[in-house]
């Protein structure tokens, strides 16, 4: 596959003078160069890479039946048009790709038609070289060894029937029907085995190395399902502790390296054992869900939410001041007091949140610390009177009392 080339040089500068890199002007042109022939999207330049490493291999193919046909053991005409058809070819194809016109369909890359008529290319060939026409079954192996990179097991298998049927055809034609080049026709019989025993082996170990890939992005992808769930809480699909716990250390360390504000508040559902008690366990299963889902439309997408335990949740808020944090939670606690839950058995829960928040003090405190302020701010707020937010080491800043 064709890359990016960058080309840096390193040149010693004078004595007590910094080593430092310099850029050749042809660096800047050669990158120029390459993002004018494979654009700068990355999706579009792994589809045309491929496909210019491709046209530079059917070219080396054309390239030797040239010389073939310079030899004179085919016939010039017959090889000169099939190099201008192939070339015109190739030229369609990667204009189809760089112009962004192949990603209307459904394989943007055209690595199913690029191989199909690679392999028919490959079989105009075998008839039109002669007493040469042996040296087409390693250009047919090349070309078999792209399906790895792009086609389904289905296309895989059409490839192999419709390269035995096409190569069928083409040495039907090389042995009866041209004059010129024909061949005893146990060789001919030798050359269709082969081909034969190619197509079935290349289309073998693609299917195999197919179904390796697919296992691997199987075990790839439950790894990462289990690694979800580790951290997920299954009733509200928040985070759970033991993610949020890693995360206020990496969060802690960064933000006392960077000098940057971090908030953590411990959120309360007040009076739950009294909803579990009347309503029963289901309803406070359904009283945390639509509790989390109310917090969540209120936080940034920087800040993180976890289920603490029970009715306990936590919230992280990085790079955040006092009062921008203490103003969101307080917009969070008004919205979950106007909010109503309505059961199937037509009883209306509402619910009251008692906040405490705490940020971090730099240069000391560790997240185990500043969690354990945001603890003492929550007890804060239920001493007094619950349904309020209180900052650590501070005076209640807003209240809104609601009864016991």
């Amino acid at each position: 596959m064709l890359g990016v080339f960058v080309c840096h040089t390193f040149r010693p500068k004078q004595k007590g003078a910094v080593l430092q890199q310099d850029n050749p002007p042809s660096s800047g042109l050669i990158r120029r160069a390459m993002d004018a022939l494979l654009t700068t999207d990355r999706d579009q330049r792994i589809r045309l890479s491929m496909s210019v490493m491709a046209a530079l291999l059917m070219l080396c193919c054309i390239a030797a039946l040239q010389l073939v046909a310079a030899a004179g053991l085919a016939d010039a005409g017959h090889v000169h048009w099939f190099s201008v058809v192939c070339s015109l070819g190739l030229i369609a194809v990667y204009w189809l790709i760089r112009s962004g016109y192949s990603q209307r369909w459904e394989d943007p890359a055209l690595t199913f038609l690029q191989i199909v008529s690679s392999v028919t290319c490959t079989a105009v060939a075998y008839v039109i070289a002669g007493s040469a026409r042996g040296i087409t079954l390693p250009i047919l192996a090349v070309i078999l060894i792209f399906g790895v990179f792009g086609l389904s097991p289905r296309q895989m298998l059409f490839v192999l029937f419709y390269g035995i049927a096409v190569f069928g055809v083409a040495l039907s034609v090389a042995q009866w029907g041209l004059a010129h080049g024909s061949q005893p026709l146990a060789l001919t019989a030798a050359y269709m085995v082969m081909i034969v025993v190619m197509l079935a082996s290349c289309t073998f170990i693609n299917l195999r190395v197919l179904a390796s890939r697919k296992r691997k992005l199987e075990l790839a992808q439950a790894a990462a399902n289990e690694r979800e769930r580790a951290i997920r809480d299954e009733l509200t699909g928040l985070h759970n502790r033991r993610f949020m716990l890693e995360i206020m250390h990496l969060e802690g360390a960064r933000v006392q390296r960077n000098h940057q504000p971090l908030l953590i508040a411990q959120l309360d559902l007040d009076h739950f054992k009294h909803i579990n008690d009347t309503h029963g366990h289901d309803a406070g299963d359904q009283v945390l869900a639509a509790f989390a889902r109310t917090v969540a439309g209120y936080i940034r997408s920087t800040d993180i939410l976890a289920r603490w335990g029970g009715e306990e949740f936590v919230l992280l808020m990085v790079n955040t001041a006092a009062d921008n944090g203490v103003a969101l939670l307080e917009r969070v606690r008004a919205a979950v007091q106007e909010s109503v839950l309505v059961m199937a058995a037509g009883a209306s829960i509402r619910v009251t949140v008692s906040i405490g928040v705490a940020q971090l003090q730099t240069g000391h405190e560790t997240p185990i610390g500043l969690l354990r302020r945001a603890d003492e701010a929550l007890y804060a707020a239920k001493a007094q009177g619950r349904n309020r937010v209180v900052l650590a080491d501070q005076t209640l800043l807003e209240t809104t009392v609601a009864t016991g």
